[in-house]
């Protein structure tokens, strides 16, 4: 495959420093853009560019033309997203005419799979089982669950990393719960099992890389701090028949139980890059399975993969909530730092400036620093008229 020009976005994310790094690697010529001015990819080695633009969620006209302008001058061949910038920027594809090709299916079916809700319609009419969800979009739907509250789990229809997800509430908490039509949310079935993810790459339905991996260290109850590779039949299974079923073209990811049986049920759906990406190392396999299809990867790293520093941080907060002290030492000693590589290492001092930003906006916009990571690339939904609604913790 000849070099070409790839613009990766969400230049924040630890998955969008390695899949940029693995482009960089297979020879391509990478950029990479944010909102942000110091974001963890911009302190890389293996990027020939990087550009801020505003916010696609909180000024889309401004970054819209920003971008367009990056792609023509940089003359761009593919756009990566890696994380819910995808939707705004699918949805840009789809009212323009650019020359770029955006790596990611049609909005229409991003939108299907990001709503909880529908992506479980989707995948129960493919024939394949889902845990029992209802649609929630005002207080009289919740009603019926007020005496059964502790056989289910509630959460926003769009949200992530486990944000305001509440499992086997009391009805004292079930009673503060006021789903909308515009923010419905989901009563899902409670299942008992180990919670598993799988991260792949498919084009036209044919899946083209597929990672497995469980988490050792979690930020509260969301996103993986620290997580190991683990491979169950189930699960590739799963991802083959939803992948052919839907024809994806992209990058997508799952959160999946896997019960005592053996068999999996979906419980939600994120189309974006995942932590999943940092078992792959062979970059030349990766890159053409990603922009162009022509081959495929196998995940090949054995070893946990984390950040040492949110290892540190999240690992020491979680202790006897979420993991217990040899699960700590456990991922503190042997999960390989995916910032800290020979040639392109992103030290202390540089993930200290990307965090203090993030830092900074939390404070100026009064939200946690978990919701400050991502407020302004959220998409909840295509009636964006809650912006102004998502703040708070």
């Amino acid at each position: 495959m000849r070099q070409k020009n790839v613009l990766v976005t969400a230049a924040r994310a630890p998955v969008a420093v390695h899949v940029s790094r693995m482009l960089h690697t297979a020879n391509h010529r990478v950029f990479l853009c944010d909102h942000l001015k110091r974001p963890l990819g911009a302190m890389s080695k293996c990027q020939n560019g990087y550009l801020k633009i505003p916010s696609l969620r909180l000024a889309p006209d401004r970054a819209a033309q920003d971008l367009l302008k990056f792609i023509k001058i940089h003359e761009i061949e593919y756009v990566v997203p890696t994380c819910e910038e995808i939707f705004y920027l699918a949805k840009l594809w789809s009212e323009n005419d650019i020359p770029a090709q955006l790596v990611a299916p049609p909005i229409t079916l991003l939108e299907t799979v990001h709503n909880k809700f529908r992506f479980m319609q989707l995948t129960k009419k493919m024939g394949l089982p889902v845990p029992a969800t209802n649609l929630l979009r005002s207080k009289a739907d919740v009603e019926p669950f007020r005496y059964a509250s502790k056989k289910f789990v509630f959460k926003p229809v769009w949200s992530r990393f486990a944000s305001n997800v509440l499992i086997n509430p009391s009805r004292e908490q079930l009673d503060r719960l006021i789903p909308t039509r515009q923010m419905p949310w989901v009563a899902q079935e409670f299942l008992l099992g180990d919670e598993v993810c799988a991260y792949a790459i498919a084009r036209e339905g044919k899946l083209l890389a597929l990672s497995q991996y469980r988490g050792l260290i979690r930020a509260g109850l969301g996103a993986s701090i620290c997580f190991e590779p683990i491979t169950i039949p189930a699960v590739t299974k799963f991802v083959e028949a939803f992948v052919e079923g839907t024809k994806w073209t992209g990058q997508i990811s799952f959160d999946l139980m896997l019960r005592g049986d053996g068999t999996v049920l979906p419980l939600e759906c994120n189309p974006r890059t995942t932590s999943g990406v940092h078992f792959f190392d062979d970059a030349t396999n990766f890159s053409q399975a990603l922009l162009s299809g022509q081959s495929t990867a196998v995940p090949s790293v054995n070893l946990p993969q984390g950040v040492r520093l949110a290892i540190l941080a999240y690992g020491l907060l979680g202790l006897g909530k979420q993991h217990n002290l040899r699960t700590f030492w456990y991922a503190l000693i042997n999960g390989q730092d995916i910032l800290k590589i020979e040639n392109d290492p992103i030290g202390f001092m540089g993930q200290i400036k990307s965090i203090w930003e993030v830092v900074c906006i939390a404070h100026r916009e009064k939200l946690s620093l978990q919701k400050a990571s991502t407020y302004d690339l959220e998409w909840d939904g295509p009636d964006q008229s809650n912006i102004s609604k998502c703040r708070g913790p």
